[in-house]
């Protein structure tokens, strides 16, 4: 390892809105068109603009934070800055956990496509992986751990070559299946059989919000990005607005070119029928090289997604130890090529153990969804903080109507948990909670030369207290597995009370003064204090 360095400014707006851009087609658009018709019909359409505009309005929070405060890592280290060690460590684990997990997801979908032309690769009558099914997985992560591993610019370019394809494909798919478009789809088996219920599914577990996941990487690498207070705002709003646009597009033109025969048994069944939906239906059609296009973008898009999250995950690993609650070593940067190569050897490691435990695409992707809004969340929350604590802020990027658009996206977010069901949210905040257990055990080795215990509690209760009333909700609400006690649409104003109380809590509860370190690019030196990882 050279000593330490510095993060280089090489990542240009284009770079960075293709990296957002390639971060939201990955593998989700290859497998999500099919799981949300299933869960909510045609209706389903409506589940991507919901998810849009909800994303977009965390989209405004992020630009105002990230041209105020472009640091590498940011989505984790704003909330030390705003509410300390505790609350950023809390972040810090749901994040990685969520970040690491998606590089092996991506490469668990690339698999499961090259099956359609290598059958060897996945156990007949199942979604495992068999030997050369996992090692093809393992040559990938392999492939983007080298990719990250040699320069900022290296990984720049191969996702430009990658992104030239992979936006192609999904463009030519909706061209075609104009031709095949039949209104009558969207009524025959109801247009919205499962009601609202299937619509708020399709959210959080049919693979919409997964799909909208480019506000992390380009937050995460601002401090290498050229001019990020003008750059990063506009990125993000693109990003948005056309993933929007595009996924609406395939899931409307994807309903609508289905066979009308296939329909008789509801659409319940329309996942099971179509578990590759973009390449099973272009073989229904007749159109086989349609389905070969689509089957090798299968493999180019989440292959280029691996190749982001890899980055990301190293830049966000980097964040967590200079939060001061990881090793120190784990913020180190290579003075020659700017790389955290340290956080990205970890990177590698867990995304590797990822692919052990869990065999299919569908396998995680409702618990990372949950994870992932949950660290969203804490955007509107430390920015509202900053208000209080942090007055004088520079913001090149002032968000209008953050009175409004704050609490209003962290209802929304809570909304998505919620709507993941009981088993998802038992598991995932069960587990934050066990981590604020873990933490105050090793309370001796924690930082608190710039914040005391004492104070770290005091701003990190409401966090805690957000956990209990969600997992409360869930228990006895009437979504995914909950007693019923509680009936729609009751239980959604029950919820969105009580965000708006804790969002108002954690706004007035954040540090007296907010805890912000220097620039990556001036200051590469991590906080101070002992590293508080068990």
């Amino acid at each position: 390892m050279s000593d330490q360095g510095k993060f280089k400014k090489t990542i240009s707006l284009l770079d960075l809105t293709l990296i957002g851009l390639g971060a939201i087609f990955g593998s989700a658009w290859l497998f999500a068109v099919s799981n949300v018709a299933s869960k909510a019909g045609p209706a389903g359409s409506f589940s991507w603009v919901i998810g849009g505009v909800i994303i977009l309005l965390i989209g405004f929070v992020y630009a105002e934070l990230g041209a105020a405060l472009p640091r590498t890592g940011g989505i984790i280290r704003y909330p030390v800055y705003s509410h300390g060690h505790l609350v950023g460590y809390l972040i810090s684990f749901i994040t990685i956990v969520a970040y690491t997990s998606l590089i092996s997801i991506e490469v668990t979908a690339v698999r499961q496509y090259v099956a359609y032309w290598l059958p060897g690769l996945t156990v007949k009558g199942s979604e495992s992986p068999t030997i050369a099914g996992w090692l093809l997985q393992f040559g990938l992560l392999c492939l983007f751990f080298l990719l990250n591993y040699w320069s900022v610019r290296t990984f720049a370019r191969a996702n430009i070559i990658i992104s030239i394809f992979k936006y192609f494909v999904p463009l030519t798919i909706i061209v075609v299946l104009i031709f095949y478009f039949k209104g009558d789809n969207f009524t025959s088996a109801g247009f919205a059989p499962f009601g609202f219920t299937g619509i708020q599914a399709a959210i959080s577990t049919g693979g919409v919000m997964f799909a909208y996941l480019g506000l992390h990487p380009i937050v995460s690498v601002a401090s290498e990005v050229k001019n990020p207070q003008r750059n990063i705002p506009i990125a993000l709003f693109l990003c948005i607005i056309l993933a929007a646009a595009i996924y609406t597009a395939l899931q409307v033109l994807f309903i609508g070119a289905i066979p009308s025969d296939m329909l008789s048994n509801g659409w319940e069944s329309i996942q099971k029928e179509f578990s590759l939906p973009f390449k099973d239906i272009a073989v229904v059609l007749g159109l086989s090289w349609l389905a070969f296009f689509v089957v090798f973008d299968a493999i180019v898009s989440p292959g280029g997604n691996g190749n982001i999250f890899m980055n990301t995950t190293a830049r966000l690993v980097y964040a967590w130890s200079r939060n001061g609650t990881l090793f120190k070593t784990f913020s180190k940067i290579d003075g020659k090529t700017g790389i955290p190569r340290t956080s990205l050897w970890l990177s590698f490691a867990l995304s590797i153990f990822w692919t052990l435990p869990f065999p299919s695409w569908n396998a995680l992707v409702n618990v990372c969804s949950v994870a992932l809004i949950l660290s969203y969340a804490i955007a509107p929350i430390s920015s509202a903080a900053f208000r209080v604590n942090a007055k004088n802020l520079e913001r090149p990027f002032k968000l209008k109507g953050m009175s409004i658009i704050g609490p209003l996206s962290f209802i929304f977010a809570s909304y998505i948990v919620y709507w993941s069901g009981w088993t998802t949210i038992s598991w995932l905040l069960g587990s934050q909670l066990l981590m604020f257990a873990v933490y105050l055990m090793f309370a001796k080795y924690i930082p608190v030369k710039e914040v005391s215990l004492s104070q770290q509690l005091k701003s990190s209760w409401w966090l805690v207290g957000y956990y209990i009333m969600m997992l409360i909700f869930s228990y006895t609400g009437s979504f995914g597995g909950g007693l019923g006690l509680i009936k729609g649409p009751i239980d959604l104003f029950l919820i969105a009370a009580g965000s708006l109380a804790v969002f108002y809590w954690a706004k007035y509860s954040g540090l007296p003064e907010a805890l912000i370190d220097d620039d990556d690019t001036d200051d590469s030196s991590p906080l101070e204090g002992q590293p508080a990882s068990p």
